[in-house]
């Protein structure tokens, strides 16, 4: 173990002395949750909706017909208890939820007006805040329908609800994304970078003919990318919350728990890059641009899954920041606990057992 702690020292100035690295490390969380937070917004089609139809009368069913036939939506089957709404909600099994009241036609037909209840999923607001606007419109269009003449005109008002995001945050959707692809990115190629680069000045073949243990060589390169990495996941969720006014609503400590368990996942992957390539032109072409697309397309914070064609809906489920996007967004906006998110934690571990047994594995003790 002293020797082992000797060799994490001598890693850490390795990393202190590279401005290079300090600057992806710290520069690149500090940029992209400014430009990600700020710059940019998103739209969805296909969103998963629950119809709760307590009125039970013709012009409820006329709505929930013109929505089912909507593009845009995918009626789940319709309930009546409203707490069975808000577990779907809490599972992230839909986007949306319509209520129509009891006596909804009574009270357009007798009354002239009626309301309906829209909940969303505010934490992701741009997604809300289309959802409804095409309630809104299939509503108007519908109040259109019935009442051509503007001299009787009936009305339907629409009651909207953003849950877990009340203010319309545009920030929220963006943070938990963010945290994702820069620790998937950063730890993957730093990590590929700090093995290969031994190769590359020959330096390799003493720390293998040392009497330090091979697999060691492996856990003192990954374990100052693991400390600092836990602090650029501090410094993400301060520049979040008072930067963006971001709250987090969940446990801070399972959010840093999760967050460590996806950057030993990320250093992992790392080190199996390392195994594979030779220089650190190639281990940097295919820890950056190799996981960075996959990341941006296959996570969900940028282009909605439920878009996609279902191969790809597929693919998505072997990217591990997929399923940490999915633990950041139930803990940190949601507010949820572990009871929630033990499927993702799971597969996230699953994922780290297998490549870290991979990479020490195929670690080759003998050199070309």
């Amino acid at each position: 173990m002293k020797q082992l702690l000797v060799f994490i020292r001598k890693e850490f100035f390795h990393v202190f002395r590279d401005r290079r690295t300090l600057l992806i490390m710290f520069g690149l969380p500090v940029v992209q949750i400014v430009l990600f937070g700020f710059a940019l917004t998103n739209e969805v089609k296909n969103i998963e909706i629950i119809i709760s139809d307590n009125a039970r009368d013709i012009n409820a069913q006329q709505i929930t017909d013109k929505i089912k036939a909507s593009a845009y939506f995918k009626v789940q089957e319709s309930v009546l208890d409203y707490n069975d709404i808000e577990k779907a909600f809490k599972k992230g099994n839909i986007k949306c939820a319509l209520i129509f009241p009891a006596h909804f036609g009574d009270d357009l037909c007798h009354e002239g007006k009626a309301q309906v209840q829209i909940i969303t999923d505010g934490s992701d607001p741009n997604i809300a805040k289309t959802v409804v606007n095409y309630l809104t419109a299939i509503i108007g269009d519908y109040r259109q329908q019935i009442s051509p003449s503007p001299t009787l005109a009936y009305r339907i008002i629409p009651e909207t609800r953003m849950l877990y995001n009340e203010e319309g945050n545009g920030s929220l959707n963006f943070i938990p994304g963010v945290m994702a692809l820069v620790l998937m990115i950063v730890c993957t190629t730093l990590t590929s970078v700090a093995v290969v680069k031994e190769k590359e000045l020959g330096t390799m073949e003493i720390l293998l003919v040392s009497p330090f243990k091979a697999v060691f060589v492996l856990i003192a390169k990954a374990v100052p990318y693991l400390l600092l990495s836990m602090i650029n996941v501090v410094l993400i969720l301060l520049l979040a919350v008072y930067l963006l006014d971001v709250e987090i609503k969940g446990s801070v400590l399972l959010l840093f728990f999760e967050s460590v368990l996806f950057i030993i996942t990320c250093l992992s992957l790392g080190l199996l890059i390392s195994n594979v390539t030779d220089s650190q032109q190639t281990a940097m072409l295919i820890s950056m641009m190799g996981m960075m697309l996959p990341t941006l397309i296959f996570t969900g914070f940028l282009f909605p899954l439920e878009n996609m064609p279902k191969v790809f809906q597929i693919i998505s489920n072997v990217i591990p920041a997929r399923w940490y996007f999915i633990i950041t967004k139930a803990v940190m906006l949601k507010g949820l606990g572990f009871t929630y998110v033990w499927k993702e934690t799971l597969v996230l571990t699953g994922m780290t057992v297998a490549l870290l047994g991979i990479a020490l594995k195929n670690f080759k003790i003998r050199l070309q």
